[in-house]
């Protein structure tokens, strides 16, 4: 019934619905409709009818299936951060594999004051501060963080070390022959950062202050002024490396339209390897998060640990590696 009730709110087939929420054809629908199914699946509770397929099934005892609260600590909407998006993604296909159901998608800073206790876990996304993980574990010890950096929070953490992954990216555009190299992105409290700063003093190569750009959102202020004053003659840079896919898709958009007016192309690498940075002009360079993987993993501790099956705080680190596509180039 909750599928063809889906279908009836989106305007699709219960089949496709099925296949979508249950990620057997990735493909067998765009990604707005995609999106229009999970949210109809959320706005419902949507879980699989375990009543329905115990009639197929002998009679067995009653089974009481986890019920989650999922805490976005670092964005104040899914739309805002497509990486986030796919990994919230990832993590609902997950929990329907474990027939558990969401109980809350709260965004949350430090002042959460969301009811927890019922769940009977919580899964954190995003970097969060230790006053709102005290508030979030005083109601609930059941609690596993994702995140793309360690913590070392008292909790059960999924990570993949952003600073690795800066680390990674800038050795790539130094195999290239780029040693001028822009940052766009955050820099406080941002190992992405600190990984570019690191490989640029580690290689002797003196950081230029004057290349690296704050951003938290919206990069075009940030880059276009760079761009303008590399255009003026008044500062030069061949490469440069983004904090995230988002904003890098945003540099080489920037980048096409001044591109007549440049000398040579310049290199752009980020991080993340969301979805649409397989579709920008040219391909973009990035270096992979596995997202699918950590949900997976997050999930599978969590259910563990609301099992009583380890007390000790575990944390699991995931590697990333590179992907080469079109957007980077050897310096001449």
């Amino acid at each position: 019934m909750s599928l063809k009730k889906i279908a009836l709110m989106v305007g699709t087939s219960a089949s496709t619905v099925s296949r979508v929420l249950n990620n057997t054809s990735p493909t067998c629908a765009s990604k707005e409709l995609q999106n229009k199914i999970w949210k109809a699946a959320r706005e419902i509770n949507y879980h699989p009818n375990e009543n329905a397929r115990s009639l197929k099934k002998p009679a067995k005892a009653s089974k009481i299936f986890p019920h989650i609260s999922i805490v976005l600590a670092r964005i104040s909407s899914l739309e805002e951060d497509p990486f986030f998006l796919e990994l919230f993604r990832d993590l609902e296909v997950e929990l329907l594999k474990q027939k558990a159901s969401i109980d809350n998608v709260i965004y949350a800073d430090e002042s959460f004051n969301q009811n927890i206790i019922n769940s009977s876990g919580v899964l954190i996304l995003g970097r969060c501060s230790y006053k709102l993980l005290d508030k979030i574990s005083a109601q609930n010890h059941n609690v596993v963080g994702i995140w793309r950096n360690p913590m070392n929070f008292n909790v059960d953490e999924v990570v993949c070390d952003g600073k690795k992954a800066a680390e990674m990216a800038m050795k790539y555009l130094f195999s290239l022959g780029h040693q001028r190299i822009a940052y766009i992105g955050d820099c406080s409290f941002e190992r992405r950062y600190v990984g570019y700063c690191d490989t640029l003093i580690r290689n002797d190569i003196p950081i230029d202050y004057e290349l690296i750009k704050q951003t938290k959102g919206d990069a075009d202020m940030a880059f276009s002024e760079l761009l303008d004053k590399k255009l003026a003659g008044d500062t030069d840079f061949s490469a440069v490396f983004c904090a995230n896919d988002n904003t890098a898709i945003r540099v080489l958009e920037m980048l096409k339209a001044k591109k007549r007016k440049l000398k040579q192309p310049i290199s752009v690498i980020s991080i993340d390897n969301i979805e649409a940075s397989e579709n920008t002009q040219p391909y973009l360079t990035t270096i992979h998060i596995p997202h699918r993987e950590m949900a997976h993993m997050a999930v599978a501790l969590l259910l563990d640990r609301i099992a009583k099956e380890h007390k000790e705080v575990v944390r699991i680190e995931f590697p990333c590696k590179i992907i080469e596509r079109d957007s980077c180039y050897r310096l001449l």
